[in-house]
């Protein structure tokens, strides 16, 4: 096998060998703790701009099956395992990972330490990197690390977005063997009329709102908040989507010209773009969250929930405490927002809502793929929202 390098820009060096596509490539380095679900992670529009490292040791046992895709391609800039699986074991399988992997273009690395890279991430906070197949001095991959574009401050939701607004159908309903993908079809008749903001959102998200009575139209990020008025939604829906919100200035004034017009759900990003359309801060994490078993309570119930997340910034909001008696209520310039989840790992903002519009956000995927589905209960209560009027 072709010998690899993935390099980090502060000069830490990992050798291993050649996965996936031939070539090279640049990227935040991040890692995810999800021990399945590479095909969804890869798919996810989210990972824009990274490389993403798997801890769990041993990637690809079930291989590749296009029913698990959460958008049109891969978006990943690169992948990292320890071992990538050349036997996938299961009978939907279509295809090994590596294969998957180079049809897509995506260059790879295995065969290094991944326990190792984890914990220097988590140390020394995530940072761009460099895969290469073809360069074998390391100190030129450290430098092409080096000169890799930085994610903060980058509009990347312009390089995923949908290029024109179209209709989504498709639900969730229960897996059946010959009834997969777009012949999963609406299966009742829609109470509500939603408008999708597509910052690169992920499938799942569009069939958790079918579920729940939705007929759904997808728009690209930046289509202005008169059009989608226009289209008269009984609700909007602000999606996940990479890099810093703080990158699509044009997303954020669209949704201050939205609030309180209709009921709004924000997931991923959408909820950091709703934070700062509403004055609140954001800032960027330490190593960013990319699993599918983080622990989140919800501080109006005390419940706690096993979410699936993947996002490198967050809302900041000062003084907030899984042990507070009571939620946090802020004041800001388009109402007060109360505190509704907070990350039982470190404490950050996972939710809010608005105590005088018709607002509910999270940072964490209610609609998994990969992950659990402690939280898809929040459609209902987006539902709820529509018909009442009120978060």
């Amino acid at each position: 096998m072709n010998k690899a390098i993935l390099a980090l820009a502060d000069g830490t060096v990992f050798e291993g060998t050649a996965l996936g596509f031939q070539g090279e490539t640049v990227g935040e380095v991040v890692f995810n703790t999800a021990m399945t679900g590479y095909q969804e992670i890869l798919t996810d529009p989210s990972y824009k701009g990274q490389i993403v490292t798997m801890t769990c040791p041993h990637i690809g046992n079930y291989g590749v099956t296009r029913a698990d895709v959460e958008s049109r391609r891969v978006w990943a800039e690169g992948f990292v395992v320890k071992e990538s699986s050349r036997r996938p074991s299961n009978w939907r399988a279509e295809q090994a990972l590596d294969d998957y992997l180079r049809e897509a273009g995506v260059v790879g690395i295995q065969g290094l330490d991944t326990r190792e890279l984890t914990r220097h991430l988590r140390d020394h906070g995530s940072q761009q990197g460099c895969i290469s197949h073809v360069e074998g001095d390391p100190e030129r991959v450290i430098e092409k690390a080096r000169q890799a574009p930085a994610i903060v401050g980058r509009d990347l939701v312009a390089e995923v977005t949908c290029a024109a607004r179209y209709d989504w159908t498709e639900s969730s309903a229960p897996w059946q063997p010959g009834i997969e993908g777009a012949e999963a079809k609406m299966t009742r008749q829609p109470r509500f009329r939603v408008v999708a903001y597509d910052f690169g959102t992920k499938q799942n998200i569009l069939r958790r709102l079918v579920d729940v009575g939705c007929a759904v139209t997808v728009v690209p990020a930046s289509t202005p908040a008169d059009a989608v008025l226009g289209l008269k939604p009984d609700g909007i829906v602000l999606s996940n989507g990479p890099g810093d919100p703080a990158g699509v200035p044009y997303a954020v004034q669209a949704v201050q010209a939205l609030i309180g017009r209709t009921p709004i759900l924000g997931i991923c990003l959408g909820h950091q773009i709703l934070a700062l359309a509403m004055g609140l801060p954001t800032y960027k994490l330490k190593f960013g969250h990319h699993a599918a078993n983080h622990p989140v309570m919800d501080l109006r119930t005390r419940t706690v929930e096993i979410t699936s997340q993947n996002h490198n910034f967050a809302v900041q909001v000062a003084g907030v405490s899984s042990t507070a008696a009571r939620p946090p209520v802020l004041d800001t310039p388009l109402g007060r927002v109360a505190v509704s989840h907070v990350s039982l790992n470190d404490e950050s903002i996972e939710g809010f809502v608005c105590l005088d519009q018709p607002v509910l956000s999270v940072q964490y995927h209610p609609e998994a793929s990969p992950g659990p589905h402690d939280s898809a209960y929040l459609f209902e209560q987006f539902a709820m929202m529509m018909e009442k009027g009120h978060a």
